[in-house]
């Protein structure tokens, strides 16, 4: 089990904006695909904020010599998107983190909720300075997280683009943004024909 947990909700007003489209019901598949690399951007961008390590260096504009500020490649970035909704938001934050290494996981929860993993390109060790970044659509109960890296890492921060009131019968949350794999795939609202 981990240690700590520390949630946060950064109040960008674009973290907003696009939690907002992807809680509507009507935003076609295509916009919420959008929306939903948007959220993965913009909350990498926060969670990396005070973490992401970094150097400065020398460098010659056209005009002048001056310092500028580098992230250090030598650290090595783990991303794990959680199969499948997860993808949705590291398709955002893939533009952001060009030289993290990718590890997709896939995990199935029972109705007793115990969580099991069905595919996963975690490897075996991470190197201790290693920055982990998880993408998880969304985290109803937290157990799919600690079975990723509760058992790993002592301290985990939680980057979110809200904390939603309730949780329904089957552990859906509430309001929330919908099935989320379903809403990427364009296999829920009236454009399915199914």
């Amino acid at each position: 089990m981990s240690k700590a947990l520390r949630v946060v909700v950064p109040p960008h007003p674009l973290i907003g904006h696009w939690l907002t489209l992807l809680r509507d019901r009507d935003t076609p598949s295509a916009l919420y695909a959008t929306g939903m690399a948007e959220l993965g951007r913009w909350l990498t961008y926060e969670a990396l904020r005070d973490w992401i390590p970094y150097q400065r260096v020398a460098v010659q504009t056209p005009l002048a010599p001056t310092e500028g500020t580098v992230v250090d490649a030598s650290v090595p970035l783990l991303a794990v998107p959680l199969l499948s909704g997860g993808l949705g938001l590291w398709e955002g934050a893939r533009a952001v983190l060009p030289h993290a290494a990718l590890a997709p996981m896939a995990l199935q929860q029972s109705p007793a909720g115990d969580v099991h993993c069905t595919f996963s390109a975690l490897p075996a060790e991470i190197p201790a300075r290693a920055g982990v970044l998880v993408f998880a659509p969304q985290v109803a109960t937290g157990s799919t997280l600690l079975h990723v890296l509760g058992q790993r890492f002592g301290d985990l921060t939680l980057y979110t683009g809200c904390i939603d009131a309730d949780l329904d019968a089957e552990q859906r949350i509430l309001p929330g943004v919908g099935d989320v794999e379903a809403r990427l795939c364009g296999l829920q609202g009236s454009a399915f024909v199914g």
